[in-house]
């Protein structure tokens, strides 16, 4: 028995690490890219303003129809492969390509031809209109591969999910690099360069989509010979009471994705408008440009769409330690879902709270070392257009409780509490659209009204879902091991870096290369002193360092330097 429990442990950590991973590589080549091309002279914060806006009308759209896909099918393959009914796992899947790819065809159609109402009358940035038609295909791509995905993570087979995600993003960064290149070579205005830029997603993912039908060829046999030699109560739903219980997953299991993609519009559309409001009479002067007094539309529009872009950078660098922890996320579902059909409420239990401790070692020093080393990190990666790091020290306050937010809605979808995570975002938002209403009007304020409305949304989310896990789950959150040790090890670790950076610059003088040089050495003393302190502090128990990734390993050593006996 207790070998068992060590083989399920391992393998939990095992698709953990292979996640954890590919959303590394994938948000590596999204910052390259994302750098690239907003370094691209004519391209700057606002393509980069027109770009952003164009992914949140087709990020509505997306979460409506694919989102919610992989872990709905994940749950239900898991929840059959629990009971050795492969058969019935089969045919969820084949069920589900069939209804998915009439979704997906339909809201490709409907962000291809709806794209000028998009533009010119909800959100109010003409131009936005020819980025979402050049994404409206991959829709239908994205919402085929989430149902392999979602298949093979359900049978606990993570590598469909890593490798496509990873191939996906390799090709993006690569083709939109190339595409905006092109395009400035032909002097091409930021509306089409930010439309060739988006057009590259689409290609990218008809490339994913074909892989993954590939990885599906390969495995098919072995498939199909592991349903027939099924030994469990097979699924008995016809075709239509099979779809309509996966959209009764599926559903709830987006909403919180089609309200995090609602409020961005909405956001965005409150941030249009607050802005006007707030520079009718004057726009400050930013950079080199001097403050216009009594602007004109096409002025406010442009402000608009300058500051969007300052919001967008933060986005990149903000959603980086998100997809290290979406790791925990995507797991938990089919673990904790086939620990729940077993009825083993223990070892459900157990790798929530191992999750929850896990993301808040992950994402704390995350939060604090962007906070601290902010405006340098903007000077070297945004050296063309650098304004605007102080929104990335406002938004990663939020950070944290968007990391536990995420983990615990793995969690409560593994557990069957599907509209939690939705309900709890959908009171976040309202707070967030109030805030964003009276915050950004304000002259003074402006931009930064969005950044600490995003704090207030991710904290009420966050709190929500952890008093019903708590509810319903034996969470064993002890606040020394989980709040104050952490908290200590990260403040620590803030100083060093901190410190280190002042340091460095005042010995080799201001610079792009001693900057840089100064950030790599702050970013390895803070590594070193953060992980230091948490086995100091001995946040974690034997058992659980034994549970990382070469868990054995790092033990030894721990034992070795007398951190642990």
């Amino acid at each position: 028995m207790e070998n068992v429990k060590k083989e399920k442990t391992k393998s939990f950590m095992s698709n953990v690490t292979v996640i954890l991973v590919s959303q590394i590589i994938v948000k590596l080549f999204g910052m390259i890219y994302r750098i690239v091309i907003t370094n691209v002279p004519g391209f700057g914060d606002e393509a980069l303003g027109l770009y952003n806006v164009g992914f949140q009308i087709y990020t509505v759209l997306l979460a409506i129809s694919s989102v919610g896909i992989p872990n709905a099918i994940s749950k239900m393959v898991s929840e059959r492969a629990a009971i050795d009914d492969y058969k019935g796992a089969e045919k969820i899947f084949k069920t589900a390509m069939v209804l998915f790819t009439a979704i997906g065809l339909a809201t490709t159609a409907v962000l291809f031809f709806g794209a000028d109402i998009f533009a010119e009358k909800l959100i109010k940035m003409p131009g936005s209109q020819h980025v979402m038609r050049a994404l409206a295909p991959s829709l239908l791509f994205v919402c085929v591969s989430s149902v392999i995905r979602g298949y093979f993570t359900g049978l606990k087979d993570m590598r469909a999910t890593s490798n496509s995600q990873v191939l996906e993003q390799i090709l993006k960064c690569s083709l939109t690099i190339i595409f905006v290149y092109i395009a400035a070579g032909m002097a091409a205005s930021a509306e089409m360069m930010a439309t060739w830029a988006n057009f590259a997603t689409s290609v990218a993912t008809v490339l994913s989509f074909l892989y993954l039908m590939l990885f599906y060829h390969n495995r098919r046999k072995s498939l199909s010979r592991k349903a027939e030699q099924s030994t469990g109560e097979t699924l008995n739903e016809s075709g239509g009471r099979l779809m309509k219980a996966i959209l009764l997953l599926s559903i709830p299991i987006s909403l919180g994705s089609i309200i995090t993609a609602i409020n961005r519009v909405i956001d965005t559309a409150t941030v249009s408008r607050g802005i006007q409001i707030a520079f009718a009479e004057v726009i400050p002067a930013h950079g080199n440009v001097a403050a216009i007094v009594s602007p004109s539309a096409d002025a406010l529009v442009e402000a608009v769409r300058r500051l969007s872009g300052l919001l967008a950078k933060s986005d990149i660098l903000y959603n980086m330690p998100l997809a290290v922890n979406f790791a925990f996320a995507t797991v938990l579902v089919p673990y904790v879902a086939s620990a729940m059909k077993l009825k083993n409420y223990a070892e459900a239990a157990e790798k929530v709270n191992y999750s929850l401790l896990v993301s808040i070692l992950i994402i704390l020093p995350c939060a604090i070392g962007l906070i601290v080393l902010a405006e340098p990190v903007y000077k070297i990666i945004y050296f063309n257009a650098s304004e605007g790091y102080e929104l990335l020290q406002l938004v990663s306050v939020s950070l944290i409780f968007a990391a536990l937010a995420q983990t615990m809605t793995g969690s409560l979808q593994g557990i069957g509490k599907v509209f939690v995570p939705a309900i709890s975002l959908l009171f976040g938002c309202i707070a967030k659209i109030i805030l964003n209403i009276l915050l950004i009007r304000i002259p003074s304020v402006n931009i930064y009204g969005a950044a600490v409305s995003s704090i207030a949304c991710q904290f009420i989310s966050c709190a929500i879902c952890f008093m019903v896990l708590r509810k319903h789950c034996k969470l064993k959150i002890q606040p020394v091991k989980y709040i104050v040790k952490p908290l200590i090890a990260g403040v620590i670790m803030g100083a060093a870096a901190l410190g280190t950076y002042k340091l460095v610059m005042l010995i080799t003088g201001a610079g792009f290369v001693t900057n840089l040089i100064a950030t790599v050495l702050a970013i390895g003393v803070a590594v070193v002193v953060y992980f230091a302190l948490v086995f100091a502090l001995k946040i974690m128990s034997p058992d659980e360092v034994k549970q990382l990734p070469a868990g054995n390993k790092i033990y030894a050593l721990l034992v070795k330097t007398r951190l642990y006996r």
